[in-house]
């Protein structure tokens, strides 16, 4: 049964409100019908903005185009036309039914129609499925749309098993909706997202990694993967992160619980997160359960997870089809994690190196959730922050007095001996060890008559071996 539910337009209106306006005008002036479509005329009973407006009406795609000025055509042969208006752009969907959904994403067969309800029991969710009419400023709700946004509960329009085997990324949709909003899971929506959640393999890895973007970088995050968790989908997406629940921690270390409880804190403490902070957060301790281990003192150590962590999150990443920047940071982010335990005694040369690095800012905020999640010990975290600002906007690591040129006419060969003196050379002088061009190139004359450097057996001055501390 039609709910028509009188809601003023916002007074004043944003520009983008009244540059859809105008779209709907001309859709009307040639007799078509026009509303704001799902999510407009949802944000807009919740007393929000819209961030986009998307127009459903009984006009024809060719039709659509021939109305107006500035048009996009690129989904036309699903009924979808882009209208440029005032600077801003509206897809606008002609009014459709969808009939055999074959390979869970996209329809057969769809049929233009021009009874709005008939393209409303299509949707996904029921939140998703209400119409606003701003001319006669009227909500249109054929599904019970408005009370659920007012009881708080997530359903899918009609049978919950059929909406998502139209579209498995619906299973998806609904976990993001439910955390983003707050809102309940109708229970048998929750259900059919269990029983489904088998099929998201079929999806791509693009649309999965999209929509779980979308999670990471949304309000609540933890929520969403919480409730992946619990409904199965998180092993079928990510089994990598489903399994850390159940990986015990040391309590003075961790006690919060479990690898997957700690993630889950530091999902919640996220603040404007970037792509490279959100994955690097949900990644950082995802080599844990295969260094899992009791040592003779009775102790849990997961010694080199960073190391373990930073590969299988470049093949988590790999497998999702993230762009190859994202996944460089993020391997960086999730294998050094762990420094900021030593900061104390880092050299002058690799803590500046370290800052140096274009990853720092996010290694920086990672490490502070991450302290922030557990224990709460921020010295690394603080001592960096002290370095980081004493250097007052000047770079970490200044250029280097002396070249490759300078050590070849000083009789060395281009080669690994040369590069390792350069490296040498550097730390020296990041240290403060060696101070100008003159004292490089004598520490490096010196090096040359020594018969380790002659002979080419020679190692990175100071190289340290491996270092490990708390989990």
């Amino acid at each position: 049964m039609a709910l028509k539910l009188k809601f003023a337009r916002p007074e004043p209106p944003s520009p983008m409100f009244s540059a859809a306006l105008k779209v709907t005008e001309r859709l009307r002036q040639h007799g078509e019908k026009a509303f704001f479509a799902g999510g407009a005329a949802r944000d807009m009973l919740l007393g929000k903005t819209p961030h986009d407006i998307d127009i459903a009406t009984s006009a024809l795609p060719g039709e659509i185009a021939s109305w107006f000025d500035h048009t996009c055509a690129i989904g036309a042969s699903f009924g979808v036309v882009t209208i440029l208006q005032d600077g801003f752009s509206f897809e606008t969907a002609t009014l459709r039914e969808e009939r055999d959904y074959l390979d869970g994403r996209r329809p057969e067969q769809v049929f233009y129609t021009d009874d709005e309800q008939k393209d409303v029991a299509r949707r996904d969710f029921t939140i998703n499925g209400l119409l606003y009419d701003p001319l006669e400023e009227e909500m249109l709700d054929f599904v019970g749309g408005v009370e659920d946004l007012h009881r708080g509960i997530l359903r899918t329009i009609g049978d919950p098993g059929r909406r998502f085997s139209e579209d498995y990324l619906r299973i998806l949709r609904a976990a993001r909706f439910s955390a983003r909003f707050g809102f309940e899971l109708e229970e048998q929506t929750q259900r059919a997202m269990t029983q489904f959640a088998p099929n998201l393999i079929r999806l791509s890895a693009e649309r999965i990694r999209d929509e779980l973007e979308k999670m990471l970088l949304g309000p609540r995050p933890a929520e969403a993967f919480r409730l992946m968790q619990r409904t199965g989908i998180l092993r079928i997406v990510l089994p990598e992160v489903a399994a850390l629940e159940g990986v015990e921690q040391q309590p003075e270390h961790h006690p919060e619980g479990d690898v997957f409880i700690h993630t889950m804190r530091m999902l919640e403490r996220m603040c404007h997160p970037t792509k490279e902070l959100a994955w690097s957060v949900l990644l950082h301790d995802v080599g844990k359960k295969a260094t899992f281990a009791v040592g003779r003192d009775g102790k849990i150590h997961f010694y080199g997870h960073e190391k373990t962590g930073a590969e299988m999150s470049v093949a988590i990443l790999k497998r999702l089809k993230c762009p190859a920047a994202l996944i460089s940071a993020v391997e960086r982010c999730v294998a050094g994690h762990m420094r900021f335990a030593f900061v104390d005694r880092m050299k002058r040369s690799t803590w500046l190196k370290m800052i140096a690095a274009p990853t720092f800012p996010t290694e920086m905020e990672l490490n502070r959730i991450d302290c922030a999640s557990c224990h709460g010990k921020m010295d690394g975290y603080l001592q960096m922050l002290d370095r980081w600002t004493a250097l007052e906007n000047r770079p970490a690591v200044p250029p280097l007095p002396v070249n490759g040129n300078d050590l070849i006419r000083l009789g060395f060969r281009p080669g690994v001996e040369l590069g390792l003196l350069l490296g040498e050379l550097r730390d020296l002088f990041l240290d403060g060890t060696l101070t100008n061009r003159e004292a490089l190139l004598e520490y490096a004359r010196e090096q040359r008559t020594k018969p380790e450097r002659r002979s080419g057996t020679a190692g990175r001055a100071g190289k340290s071996g491996k270092t490990s501390g708390p989990s």
